[in-house]
């Protein structure tokens, strides 16, 4: 009973905040359940709620009810955009939805903050309910037990909709049997719109009646996302009263948690998310057919290309940058008559992009070198992504924790006194791939949005580790004042931003070089082939497992070099370097190269880091904004990267990976040495 009496008011507190977050999940589960939507702007709808109940509120009932129905509608007016935004997507799979609903939360978000100021605004609720109550002899705010019954009857309300009326019924067929819908007279377009605007005011609902309990400020949107994500997670997409559950235990461990075990509180979240993930995966078979990039939509840069050279008279001389990257088994058909130009032909643009490279230094700035050092960080990062998203086939937003323990090792190592660059770099790359071999049997076995969401967990994890260990990683504060890197043995210390841009240069040419050569060996055949064909290569005795999780542990390897140079560039480090943030900068990257091109990351990065330091530095503030713009443009200008742009797939023939053919390719039909995985 005195344990009890002691954490009586953090259990309840703990109740209050699980049933917000269960008004913001059921929306969620409603547009990732029903709508097939992954919408990483859900927490957005919840801060323009939040925001305009707050600029409404006056202290009154009338004020509460104009700020709950002004909310409701702004955040359902927005669901039903987000639908209109997300129908030219529908036949281009999750990974790209999650793109375009991320830069339209950092567009929001922007706009939010223009318009409503960057401080957290007060809340002021009605007299009756701004007071406390004797609860079992403790004084508890009124409003929070207000709340409790409100989500409750909203609960009780939601499974009767589903369950027992005809709307529920038309959503379940949507969800289930979309044809069938159609068959009866329904549209399943007008249904899908239906519930991501349902979807939407219940967000903003959740803004609104929650604003005083989770204020709108700088970091609420991300913050609500990510713990209704867990909740959607552990509760599953079929049930109200799972998510009622889940979303209840999570408030506890939010709550009550923080103050029992204070220690375990931040791991536990995302620990049982990604145990429940990878639970659920191991009951299902890995997809047959393969399980890589997601089918593409129309390109509109192709069908404009394809336009202009019908109405444009006379041959056309190819461009380099047009055409084939290198790595290709052919060249233009201009090339293959000048003998011995083909090879050169396929070299062209890495060669030019080198010389680029290379003379940065004379052309620019020192701000701007140091930028272009951090997007060949970033670019390494990115090229790790790509390894696992367009060769290995398993898209990834987790890519940032062993980039993180690269790049604290690095500054752990040069505090220590460990200042040789080689040095850095190897022992980076092997902390960071001891660390992907560990989480790697979480990751490979499953398959298409799951993985998004385990690796998600795991960078997730990471993140509160760094938070946690101050003692390596300094904490919120980050690291700051280790020793310069030095190039080589007996050399001086490297403190002019053009020799670490050369440093870094030489580093990222040499890892990308590796790569390359890997990924074009008969070991990045076969994992092509993997992606390509997973269940002949199985059925032929390869273990399938084996490669995945070689290829995890290389990536890994990559993003903890990347890790070593962001820190070497810098000179400092802080969570942020290594959030959830830069984690969707990369797999952007990928998308604007191109899934399965390793030059195509590369440019990727550089345009990520010059439209976020560079571009934005002459438009103070918007930062957020112009990056939305480049998530928004890439997903829908750019479907196949800039891959694409040569006439081909990002993720196919055109690209500098060596993709299957439609047709996959015979495989060997005997098993390689080795003991073969089930």
């Amino acid at each position: 009973m005195e344990l009890l009496d002691a954490h009586l008011i953090p259990a309840v507190d703990g109740v209050a905040f699980g049933l917000l977050l269960f008004v913001v999940a059921a929306g969620l589960s409603l547009a990732f359940g029903t709508a097939g939507v992954l919408n990483l702007s859900h927490g957005t709808l919840y801060a323009i709620g939040a925001y305009t109940g707050a600029e409404l509120s006056d202290g009154t009932w009338g004020g509460l009810a104009l700020g709950l129905a002004a909310g409701t509608a702004a955040a359902c007016v927005a669901g039903a955009g987000l639908s209109a935004a997300t129908a030219p997507l529908a036949r281009r799979g999750h990974l790209a939805q999650a793109l375009l609903t991320f830069g339209l939360a950092l567009i929001g978000g922007d706009l939010l903050i223009q318009f409503f100021g960057a401080d957290e605004l007060p809340v002021r609720v009605p007299e009756a309910l701004d007071s406390s109550v004797t609860l079992l002899g403790h004084r508890y705010p009124a409003y929070r037990l207000c709340f409790i019954v409100m989500a409750v009857l909203l609960a009780a309300f939601g499974t009767w909709v589903l369950t027992r009326t005809r709307m529920g019924a038309a959503v379940r067929a949507a969800a289930d049997d979309p044809q069938m819908l159609a068959a009866t007279g329904h549209s399943p377009r007008a249904v899908h719109t239906g519930v991501l605007a349902a979807a939407g005011a219940l967000a903003g609902a959740a803004g609104v009646l929650g604003a005083p309990i989770i204020g709108p400020g700088p970091g609420t949107s991300e913050n609500v996302l990510m713990l209704s994500l867990v909740v959607v997670v552990l509760g599953g997409l079929r049930s109200l009263w799972a998510t009622f559950f889940a979303a209840v235990a999570v408030g506890e461990v939010q709550t009550l948690g923080v103050s029992v075990a204070p220690e375990l509180a931040p791991y536990l979240l995302f620990a049982a998310m990604a145990a429940v993930l990878v639970l659920r995966s191991r009951f299902a078979e890995p997809a047959g057919a393969g399980h890589g990039s997601e089918a593409s939509g129309p390109d509109p840069v192709a069908r404009l290309r394809g336009l202009l050279a019908g109405r444009l008279p006379g041959p056309k001389r190819p461009s380099i940058w047009l055409d084939r990257l290198p790595g290709q088994n052919r060249a233009p058909a201009w090339a293959s008559r000048l003998p011995g130009r083909a090879a050169w032909w396929q070299a062209a643009p890495l060669l030019v992009l080198l010389v680029v490279l290379i003379a940065l230094p004379a052309l620019l700035d020192a701000y701007s070198i140091s930028l272009a050092g951090s997007a060949l960080a970033l670019g390494l990062l990115a090229v790790s992504v790509t390894i696992l998203t367009g060769y290995a086939g398993l898209p990834t937003l987790g890519q940032t924790a062993p980039f993180a323990v690269g790049a604290y090792a690095t500054a752990n190592l040069a505090d220590a006194g460990w200042t040789v660059g080689p040095v850095q770099i190897v022992l980076s790359a092997l902390a960071a791939a001891v660390f992907a071999a560990v989480v790697g049997p979480a990751v490979i076995r499953a398959r298409g949005t799951t993985v998004l969401m385990i690796t998600l967990a795991i960078g997730e994890l990471t993140g509160a580790v760094v938070n946690q260990l101050k003692s390596v990683t300094g904490g919120a504060d980050g690291l700051v004042g280790f020793p310069a890197t030095r190039a080589l043995w007996g050399g001086e210390e490297m403190l002019e931003e053009s020799e670490l841009y050369n440093y870094a240069l030489v580093v990222a040419v040499v890892a990308v070089a590796l790569t390359l050569l890997v990924l074009r060996s008969p070991a990045g055949k076969l994992l092509t082939g993997t992606r390509g064909a997973e269940a002949r290569m199985r059925a032929s005795g390869h273990p399938v497992g084996r490669y995945l999780l070689v290829a995890h542990i290389c990536a890994g390897a990559l993003a903890g070099v990347g890790g070593s140079l962001m820190v070497t560039v810098q000179q400092y480090l802080s969570p942020a370097d290594v959030g959830f943030e830069i984690a969707a900068f990369a797999l952007l990257a990928v998308v604007i190269g191109g899934t399965t091109s390793v030059i195509g990351a590369l440019l990727g990065a550089g345009l990520i880091v010059a439209t976020r330091d560079w571009v934005a530095g002459s438009w103070p503030g918007h930062g957020p904004l112009l990056l939305g713009v480049l998530f928004v443009a890439t997903v829908y200008v750019l479907p196949r990267g800039l891959a694409g742009l040569r006439g081909g797939s990002g993720g196919g023939p055109s690209s500098d990976a060596p993709r299957p053919p439609d047709r996959p390719p015979p495989v060997p039909t005997s098993a390689p040495s080795g003991k073969v995985s089930p």
